[in-house]
């Protein structure tokens, strides 16, 4: 390798680094890229209908704007009360499950576990200090969370009033005789997120409405709240449907036995149609990921990236994944096997 050659490994190691270090800056600008395609193919969709781009802007706009007000003023108060009482019944529930234990423990002395009671439970809490310490950190993350929000919101307002300009600005990174296949992979990989960004939008809207009408039907409870977190938490794949279950089950257990196994097989047979029917027939277009890639990619943008890369996994595995495929495997690895045959 000569000075030159050197000279760009060196500079592309440099890059890596500089990429890994504001890793989780890249991710806000992702997050807001995600939330501009989905309210530019609203304002696209409006275009189409004969509106000039600025009105189509307003007007999308103003429907999110309005949405997120009634939202809030109609839903929000009756979940945060639901939510409260949910809360303040969980340890009910763990009382219960512990008398429960208790009493499988005393038939089989000889093969059921010890478990903590919720005395024990209460001993291994940190001391009074370590709470207050503890107060003022969640204090200084809400305000980081608040101020990363605020960021996420300016990108996308940006990017959603020039997002040419923005486009322009990505393919200068690539060289000139690339920059016109990348264009169409940027094309190629808007289009699948934003059918996924539909299918899921769905999706999550199917599981809610379901589980709440089941709820409804078994008379479990704060269903409201219920509802709400199975079609939030069906945003993420795997990990999300098996978590939402278990509030209402918790519910369940304080009342009737046999609500506990409806509340089990509803969100199994809701969750089953979600994903043998529903998911096939409204995502028919999206880029297709199989389960175990779906998996790896949560557990490694979790491990990444936290919270937020859990939420987003999936929209940064299809994204990825429609980059490797068309520049990668079509342009790298597919003509070097045409090049070995000439």
């Amino acid at each position: 390798m000569n000075f030159g050659q050197w000279f760009g490994f060196v500079c592309f190691i440099l890059s890596l680094f500089i990429l890994w270090q504001i890793r989780f800056l890249l991710l806000l600008v992702f997050t807001a890229v995600v939330l501009a395609t989905a309210l530019n193919r609203l304002v696209k969709w409006l275009q189409r209908k004969g509106l000039p781009r600025r009105v189509a802007l307003f007007c999308a706009i103003s429907s999110v704007l309005v949405f997120l007000t009634l939202f809030i003023w109609l839903v929000v108060p009756p979940f945060s009360q639901q939510l409260q009482k949910l809360i303040e019944q969980l340890p009910r529930v763990w009382t219960k499950i512990d008398l429960q234990l208790a009493y499988l423990e005393a038939r089989l002395p000889n093969y059921f576990p010890n478990f903590p009671t919720i005395e024990e439970l209460l001993d291994q809490l940190p001391p009074i200090e370590n709470l207050i310490s503890g107060f003022f950190g969640i204090f200084s993350d809400s305000l980081t969370v608040l101020l990363q929000l605020l960021l996420i919101i300016v990108l996308t307002a940006m990017m959603l009033i020039t997002p040419q300009r923005y486009r322009n600005a990505f393919l200068i990174l690539f060289p000139s005789f690339y920059r016109q296949r990348a264009d169409y992979i940027l094309f190629q990989s808007e289009l699948a997120l934003g059918n996924w960004l539909k299918g899921i939008s769905i999706n999550c809207m199917f599981i809610g409405i379901s589980s709440g009408i089941g709820l409804a039907l078994l008379q479990v409870k704060l269903v409201l709240v219920h509802a709400l977190i199975a079609g939030v938490f069906n945003f993420i794949p795997n990990i999300g449907p098996a978590t939402s279950v278990i509030f209402p089950l918790s519910i369940a257990i304080l009342e009737e036995p046999w609500k506990i196994f409806g509340v089990i097989i509803w969100y199994v047979i809701i969750q089953n149609i979600e994903t043998y029917w529903l998911s096939p027939t409204v995502m028919a277009r999206q880029v297709s990921l199989l389960p175990a890639v779906t998996l790896t990619a949560q557990i490694f943008f979790a491990k990444t990236f936290g919270i937020l890369g859990l939420i987003l996994a999936l929209p940064l595995t299809v994204v990825s994944k429609t980059w490797l495929e068309e520049a990668l495997f079509k342009d790298i690895l597919d003509l070097w096997e045409r090049r070995k045959k000439d």
